[in-house]
């Protein structure tokens, strides 16, 4: 029976989330229906990392919590929901009311959306792939890969410099192309819905998803410790840039390492890794080491 759930969690709950804010949305309660879906979703998470965890190592305390929250209210909480709050009240800051540019306005708003999440993805993945790739951008983006234990409370576990790196990738590229402001924050809840759920610590198969989207059995591989292996599955929604670029990873003769981190000395304080990029620099650690030799 377990087996049954942990095949049908991810589906359902995506499923749920996106018609509950569609359903709002019909009944001219968006932003309301934005909030119920995050939270709800984040409480049931909460609930099923309990019920049925999928790693037990991971339901110690890492002495992280207070951080982990707090990074999520800079960069997850509060700031998406007050930028998804302020383009679904009809501000024209908040993005195009109509389409413009090649932008095939007159799609229905499924398909619109899906391609805004293709375009927007593949921003997140160069944006995400960099941050690993070169060590001066790398040094925000140990902040999130310092955690040694992946579950829910710190999936907003991002150095702000860092959101701000990926933000503007993906919302360049998709206001280049035309985007409205509707399609974009649609796009915005998806992606939040999606992090939860590849950031959590349940029991969840995804067998064929796995080839479409960012998954968590694709992501503990992400956190790997060691570079060969963590340099990979950097999709944020889809891993089809993964796919097309070679960088997708899962094997299925054994299961991720438990033991996941950064060989990066940062510190534990909430203050001294928001500041961690900065010392870094002031250091004049900009290059991959191994390159350098």
């Amino acid at each position: 029976m377990r087996a049954v759930i942990a095949h049908l969690l991810w589906p359902l709950l995506v499923t749920v989330c996106i018609a509950g804010y569609w359903y709002g949305g019909q009944v001219g309660h968006p932003v309301l229906a934005f909030n119920i879906t995050y939270f709800g979703l984040a409480v049931t998470l909460l609930i099923l990392e309990r019920v049925m965890p999928y790693e037990q190592a991971w339901m110690k305390s890492d002495g992280q919590l207070l951080n982990d929250i707090a990074h999520t209210v800079l960069n997850k909480g509060l700031g998406q929901v007050i930028a998804a709050s302020i383009a679904m009240l009809g501000l024209a800051q908040a993005g195009p009311e109509a389409a413009s540019g090649f932008w095939p306005g007159d799609w229905p708003l499924g398909c619109q959306v899906l391609l805004a999440m293709i375009l927007g993805e593949f921003g997140l993945y160069w944006a995400h792939r960099t941050s690993h790739e070169f060590r001066a951008i790398w040094h925000w983006h140990a902040i999130h890969h310092s955690v040694t234990k992946l579950w829910i409370v710190n999936t907003g576990r991002f150095h702000f410099l860092d959101s701000i790196w990926k933000t503007a990738f993906a919302l360049t590229i998709a206001g280049l192309a035309g985007a409205p402001k509707d399609v974009i924050v649609w796009v915005l809840a998806i992606t939040t819905y999606i992090g939860f759920l590849t950031h959590c610590n349940v029991d969840m198969r995804c067998g064929p998803l796995n080839w479409i989207f960012s998954t968590p059995e694709l992501h503990r591989w992400h956190h790997n410790r060691d570079p060969v292996e963590g340099n990979v599955n950097y999709g944020e929604n889809f891993i089809l840039w993964d796919v097309v670029f070679g960088t997708r990873h899962l094997p299925s003769d054994r299961k991720p390492p438990v033991n996941i981190g950064c060989k990066d000395a940062v510190p534990d304080s909430f203050l001294g890794q928001l500041a961690y990029p900065f010392q870094a620099w002031a250091r004049r650690d900009f290059y991959n080491k191994k390159k350098a030799a």
